[in-house]
């Protein structure tokens, strides 16, 4: 989120929720959606998979798997058309690469030159599946070179390397250079869902990918780097808590809409 600027367009997934506050929505609009209350970024009638804010240019998460790629390259389109300099950044999973849309998404936006940058968080399971029994080619950035983006892979887990990675992409679709695709090797330490009893995967490994997970590695960067002592750190984490306990608190007392509303944004208005 630190190479986009604030005219650029983000597209996340069903886990969007993390891209929306990184955009720079409200915890207390993200947490009032998944309420499914009426101060919600949707008006609470997204819910968790479709958080959308067009005044912070989030173009909201999408429950289909895929499903957001053909949009992104359609506002990229749009973009190029008028003559904009902006990015569109588009965030899926790995499981995303299986679907029709990735490979048509990539082939026009590469066809056409759009100005789009698509981000692969690939954690190695898409659902229960391991990516080594369902894909020939494992490495998603292989798969977009091969339509001709400039592609390669970083440690999804290191902060500081995404961002550097992000910003040469972003300067070089700024500068006419095409679309590009960064692919983030993560790993997701929950199941899939709540009713994931992950059989697919041990224990173990799921313990050892967290002893490496991207919060860890920030904070022994800003430490070793002189940005942020240890004390600091621990009064950000509070700070946090305390935001995070504030937008539970602001969900709950948030109103669901007046059910003589729900009819609105469903047809144009007379006066619009």
């Amino acid at each position: 989120m630190q190479a986009l600027k604030p005219e650029d367009a983000v597209f996340g997934t069903y886990r969007e929720h993390g891209h929306a506050i990184a955009r720079g929505l409200s915890m207390n609009k993200v947490m009032s959606e998944m309420f499914g209350k009426i101060t919600g970024s949707s008006r609470g009638r997204g819910g968790s998979m479709h958080i959308f804010d067009v005044e912070k240019q989030f173009y909201g998460g999408n429950a289909i798997v895929a499903g957001a790629l053909p949009l992104a390259v359609g506002l990229a389109l749009a973009n190029k058309m008028q003559n904009k300099n902006n990015v569109v950044a588009c965030f899926f999973g790995e499981g995303a690469v299986a679907e029709g849309e990735f490979h048509e998404s990539l082939n026009l936006a590469k066809l056409w030159q759009l100005p789009i940058l698509f981000v692969c968080e690939n954690n190695g399971y898409a659902m229960g599946t391991a990516l080594a029994i369902s894909e020939s080619q494992q490495h998603i950035f292989r798969k977009a070179q091969s339509y001709g983006l400039a592609a390669h892979a970083v440690d999804g887990m290191n902060v500081v390397e995404v961002e550097s990675a992000a910003s040469q992409y972003c300067h070089r679709i700024r500068n006419g250079e095409g679309p590009c695709l960064l692919e983030c090797n993560t790993y997701r330490f929950r199941g899939h869902s709540m009713f994931d009893t992950q059989l697919y995967r041990d224990a173990d490994e799921v313990e050892q990918w967290k002893s490496k997970g991207p919060i860890i590695k920030l904070k022994r960067w800003l430490e070793a780097n002189g940005k942020l002592a240890a004390d600091e750190l621990s009064q950000i984490e509070d700070e946090v808590a305390d935001e995070i306990n504030q937008a539970i608190a602001f969900a709950e007392q948030s109103e669901l809409e007046d059910v003589r509303d729900l009819y609105l944004g469903v047809y144009a208005e007379e006066n619009s």
